[in-house]
């Protein structure tokens, strides 16, 4: 059976604020065999900390994806001509019961692992990190990490929980989910609770970029250190939105100033060309900050610019 080559409803041919309610209006899938990349959506913010709402960031993300045409027209990366892709709707979580949410995710991913089919995570808050890298770990063994946020998330814990959106790397450490000299954080800043906040993950192995070492420049030469450092093995990319400054993206449950612009952050995309991608997400758009939509259109360019750099994307 040949390989189908879904493409996204052009809107030449529907207004594009009508048409398909999913992903850059993708067809709709209700399995992920036959994909090679899938959008997937985990509507989740019973693990925040401040404000919520990033349980409505997958549909607001795919309302705001209706601008994204097919071709990217500065790398040349024409991702369906050369992958089968899909929108395969959203992980059904008990939105009254974070760990039991945490146990429907990881159960859904391993379904997802049972494919050869990289996802693309809609979230959700950060929390849905772990249980996604737990089923990938199981297929894949510890991966590399590149993860761009204002925080850490490497808290041992939150109001005495274990799992919650500042923990999750810290979890992800003590389970043997991460390779930690292939993991990478960019983009922490503001203030800490003790000086030494941002040192858990560094004495693990991690390299930390904070912000204020981003300031001002271009992160291409920084991208370029990143993959020497990733290597050929498998790699995650977890994007919390308020890695970015909220002057660029307000819609986002714990904002810091001080934060990447939003040309910085397609820079740290388009630099992970090249690396074995086996799952990105896109984290922490809460839509009810932001009723300019511009978070979540930001969001969502950002899940299209990691759909460009998977392994087996044509360049034009």
């Amino acid at each position: 059976m040949s390989k189908v080559f879904h493409q996204p409803q052009s809107g030449n041919d529907m207004p594009r604020f009508a048409g398909r309610s999913t992903m850059m209006r993708l067809p709709a899938m209700d399995s992920a065999a036959g994909l090679d990349a899938a959008f997937i959506g985990v509507p989740l913010d019973i693990g925040t900390s401040l404000r919520a709402g990033t349980r409505f960031g997958p549909r607001q993300i795919r309302a705001e994806s209706v601008m994204i045409r097919p071709y990217n027209m500065a790398t040349g990366a024409a991702p369906f001509d050369s992958l089968s892709v899909a929108d395969i709707g959203d992980v059904a979580i008990n939105t009254y019961n974070l760990l039991e949410s945490v146990r429907v995710i990881e159960a859904a991913y391993d379904e997802l692992m049972a494919h050869p089919v990289i996802p693309l995570t809609l979230g959700g808050d950060h929390t849905i990190t772990l249980p996604i890298l737990r089923a990938i770990a199981r297929k894949h063994g510890p991966v590399g990490l590149v993860h761009v946020d204002a925080h850490t998330d490497t808290n041992d814990d939150m109001f005495g929980e274990k799992i919650a959106h500042g923990t999750t790397f810290r979890r992800a450490v003590e389970e043997g989910l991460l390779d930690c000299k292939r993991v990478v954080q960019i983009g922490q800043r503001a203030q800490g609770y003790a000086s030494g906040d941002f040192q858990w993950g560094v004495d693990q192995g991690f390299r930390l970029v904070q912000a204020e070492q981003c300031w001002h420049r271009s992160l291409t030469p920084l991208m370029e250190e990143v993959r020497a450092q990733i290597g050929a093995g498998p790699v995650y990319l977890s994007f919390d939105i308020d890695g970015i400054d909220p002057a660029w993206a307000p819609g986002t449950g714990t904002p810091e100033v001080g934060g990447l612009t939003s040309i910085q952050a397609l820079e740290i995309v388009r630099g992970c060309r090249g690396m074995n991608l086996v799952g990105c997400d896109l984290v922490e758009v809460s839509p009810p900050y932001d009723l300019s939509g511009n978070t979540s259109q930001l969001g969502a360019n950002l899940l299209y610019e990691m759909l460009c750099v998977l392994p087996g994307v044509t360049y034009r």
